[in-house]
């Protein structure tokens, strides 16, 4: 099938690309000595985490309860929940781990630890638990010198859970302008994180594991050492905002909305398309860096990058496509001409999870040429 048989909008996969993404990720990982849990909040894909898991990787990373169910049905047993846990999920989660799910929770509050161990008690079930460390102060997590991580840390192991280990996710990674702080940031995750479990510990207190993770500080950590395993999800994709921190290439994106184009808007210097917001999400992630490219970048139909061509707006089923600067369309031309109705573009997304989301489904390009059909899933 070719690509002008697609219905659009459509969210369509590069294979080629993401198989480049998931060896790099993998390979690198290896050669640091630490495993690889891949979050498949990204993808929501069981052909995807399969591609992952036969290239190395080990367990996954969730971040809703649906998730966990799914890939659980699908043979996974080693999953780890990694958002803070609402007391009454446990139920839930405790429906899955007495099926034969090994699914981990996570805490960051002496509350959240003692619902846990009562919720354990009440039914005479052990729960598997991480503490979260906060290491950027970016968003959840006890700070490592805090000396809630240790009370935290008793209200567990003493109240009759399993103390799996520390975790930490340094979101603030994405607020760097330069390799120099990327490697900074990874860095910091790590010593901190480290930290943290070495308290524990101090404390008599157990934790085996040690896990950090984000696609930035993942793919520049000079050391891991300390540290068990790795989480990190949108590497399978990529998006604009990891181009725009210098963590990958535009043509290691696998992930673009293909669209066709409705209309012009001529004495505005704007084609449309039939990729609004609902196909690319709202999600504006680019606009606080350097370069801001809207909703999007435009490609052509063979994926490579128009020069200077944006989503500059969205509406729900509308995309507005425009030159993003008096030198770009100086250089690019009338869209009437250099994209016809009824032309395929191809959309680079700012955040490939929220963009993804949209979707039902994956059309996929395959290496050899040929187009599949991968589901995909959403819901919580």
């Amino acid at each position: 099938m070719p690509l002008t048989a697609l219905p659009t909008p459509a969210a369509l996969v590069d294979e080629a690309r993401l198989m480049h993404n998931i060896h790099h990720m993998q390979q690198r990982l290896q050669s640091l000595g630490v495993r690889l849990r891949p979050h498949v909040k990204t993808a929501k894909c069981l052909a995807v985490a399969e591609r992952q898991r036969a290239a190395g990787a080990v367990g996954i990373t969730v971040s809703t309860l649906k998730e966990a169910e799914v890939f659980f049905e699908a043979g996974e047993r080693d999953i780890h929940y990694a958002v803070g846990i609402a007391p009454g999920k446990l139920e839930a989660v405790r429906a899955l781990r007495e099926r034969g799910c090994d699914l981990i929770v996570l805490v960051d509050s002496l509350a959240a630890a003692q619902a846990v161990s009562a919720h354990g008690r009440a039914h005479n079930h052990r729960f598997a638990v991480m503490i979260e460390v906060d290491t950027d102060g970016h968003r959840a997590g006890i700070p490592p010198e805090d000396d809630l991580l240790v009370a935290v840390g008793r209200a567990l192991h003493e109240g009759g859970a399993t103390l799996r280990g520390v975790m930490t996710h340094a979101g603030a990674s994405y607020e760097c302008r330069s390799l120099e702080a990327l490697r900074a940031m990874a860095e910091q995750e790590r010593s901190r994180c480290v930290r943290a479990a070495a308290r524990l510990r101090a404390a008599g207190l157990p934790c085996p594991e040690v896990s950090v993770g984000s696609t930035p500080t993942a793919l520049f950590a000079v050391s891991l050492e300390g540290v068990t395993e790795v989480r990190a999800g949108v590497y399978v994709f990529h998006d604009l905002v990891m181009l725009g921190l210098g963590v990958c290439r535009a043509d290691e994106i696998a992930l673009s909305v293909l669209g066709t184009v409705i209309g012009h808007q001529a004495h505005k210097g704007w084609a449309l398309v039939d990729a609004g917001w609902m196909a690319m999400s709202r999600d504006r992630g680019t606009q606080d860096q350097p370069q801001d490219c809207g909703y999007g970048t435009v490609c052509d139909e063979r994926g490579v990058p128009i020069p200077g061509l944006i989503m500059s707006g969205a509406n729900q089923e509308h995309g507005i496509l425009a030159w993003r600067d008096a030198q770009a369309a100086q250089a690019g031309g009338d869209l009437l001409h250099r994209l016809p109705l009824g032309a395929l573009v191809r959309i680079l997304p700012n955040h490939a999870c929220a963009t993804a989301a949209q979707f039902g489904h994956y059309e996929v390009l395959m290496a050899a040429g040929t187009l599949q059909r991968w589901p995909r899933f959403n819901g919580w």
